[in-house]
């Protein structure tokens, strides 16, 4: 596969685009994998690019039920940061956005990741001194973070509702500069492309429909492709995880699928240069612009459990609501669509890679709203996870059994209901 080049797009722009080649093959499913990932989202194929490159495997393929980038690598609001507390969770998405930051050039595949900085507004005095303590941390542990007084943050953003009389009184903001967005499909054709090119099968539309298990191993799976053995398999399935799991008859996860809705405005001229986000009273809120002049931003989860990729009015008007208190002059844009993706929240907040009850089971599971952004580290970590059979440090404690040992990884300090975990 030629590799791109400055001479390649000047060339291609004269000739109507018309000399690109397919980027990875569409591979027919052979009998046989030593490696079997199930997923064919970030995840997934991050873990089979770092399997082929990290440990030279070879005979590996990733199954997705649908098309690359159609599943939730493509339904979410593309922010990428660091900013986590925790032992395992900080050194894990530091590690995760040290990758994002040479990406492309690894993969000679653009993702458009833009170092925009993450911007979190705090409403009260206290609240600063409360997050200060986090970022704090970050700064102890070799990541960035800066503390924006209100003068500095209106030099900055000068749109936000300053006014004392605002639903949200703006104190000043928490702000890692490292952070920021990349193009969530064009992460996935990246990893794709990449990881074919190391030799991985891509299998599209190939959806499991059982596990077949035998003395604690699985055997083989059965697929709308037909029947599929393999001599490891990874799970990284996100929202579906629990379906997979239950086929394999390995009871219940500890986990619950939600929905979280995402938007996108008509395009307008440049307005916000970074990402803000704010949580407060109850009302959780993200925001940012995209290339294309768009504004992209989020909210809250469903609070109901459901697998559904569709939105519905309730949310549609709650992050409304937040978005003009936050941002009033956006108030007459219209939006030009809305879609929800499924995410697996887990009792804690924190996610799960580890080895499962089944001696060749992998899980990659419990990604709560952290999933986008960890999609790097985790691809990295799984990979090693799988071609070593042992977790690496890092992620030594997110496992199954955590629970059972009362270690739990709260970022927010919200107790076990994955509902308060966005």
């Amino acid at each position: 596969m030629k590799q791109f080049s400055t001479w390649q797009v000047l060339k291609n722009g004269f000739i109507n685009q018309k000399g690109w080649k397919r980027q990875w093959e569409d591979a027919a499913p052979k009998k046989n994998y030593d490696i079997i990932i199930v997923g064919g989202g970030l995840h997934g194929l991050a873990t089979a690019y770092y399997l082929a490159k990290n440990f030279k495997l070879k005979n590996i393929a990733v199954l997705e039920k649908n098309w690359i980038g159609g599943g939730n690598a493509g339904r979410n609001t593309t922010i990428i940061r660091s900013n986590y507390m925790l032992k395992g969770n900080r050194e894990f998405y530091e590690h995760s956005l040290k990758l994002w930051e040479n990406l492309s050039h690894e993969l000679n595949y653009n993702v458009m990741f833009s170092q925009r900085s993450h911007v979190s507004l705090y409403h009260s005095p206290s609240a600063i001194d409360n997050a200060s303590r986090r970022y704090n941390i970050m700064l102890n542990t070799g990541s960035d973070a800066e503390l924006w007084s209100l003068k500095t943050l209106k030099k900055k953003i000068p749109h936000l509702n300053y006014s004392d009389d605002s639903r949200f009184p703006i104190y000043g903001a928490l702000v890692q500069k490292r952070a920021g967005t990349a193009r969530h499909d064009a992460v996935a054709w990246g990893y794709a492309r990449a990881a074919n090119n190391l030799g991985v099968d891509i299998i599209q539309n190939c959806e499991v429909n059982g596990v077949i298990t035998k003395n604690n191993n699985i055997v083989s799976l059965n697929t709308s492709k037909g029947n599929i053995q393999g001599g490891k398999v990874g799970f990284a399935v996100a929202g579906h995880s629990s379906i997979l799991w239950q086929m394999a008859n390995l009871g219940n996860l500890p986990i619950e699928s939600h929905k979280l809705q995402a938007f996108v405005t008509e395009p307008i001229k440049p307005l916000l240069d970074q990402v803000v986000v704010f949580s407060v009273g109850g009302a959780h809120f993200y925001i940012s612009q995209s290339d294309k002049g768009g504004l992209v931003f989020g909210g809250d989860i469903d609070w109901y459990k459901s697998y559904a990729q569709k939105g519905n009015l309730p949310i549609v008007q709650d992050v409304a609501e937040c978005a003009i208190s936050v941002l009033p002059c956006i108030s007459r844009l219209k939006l030009l669509r809305h879609w929800s993706g499924v995410v697996d929240m887990s009792m804690d907040g924190s996610f799960f890679i580890c080895k499962t009850p089944l001696n060749n089971l992998y899980l990659n599971a419990g990604w709560n709203y952290g999933g986008f952004k960890a999609s790097p580290a985790s691809g990295w970590y799984f990979a090693d996870l799988i071609a070593n059979d042992r977790p690496n440090r890092v992620i030594q404690n997110h496992n199954l059994k955590r629970f059972e040992k009362g270690y739990q990884i709260d970022e927010r300090g919200a107790g076990p209901d994955p509902k308060l975990h966005g």
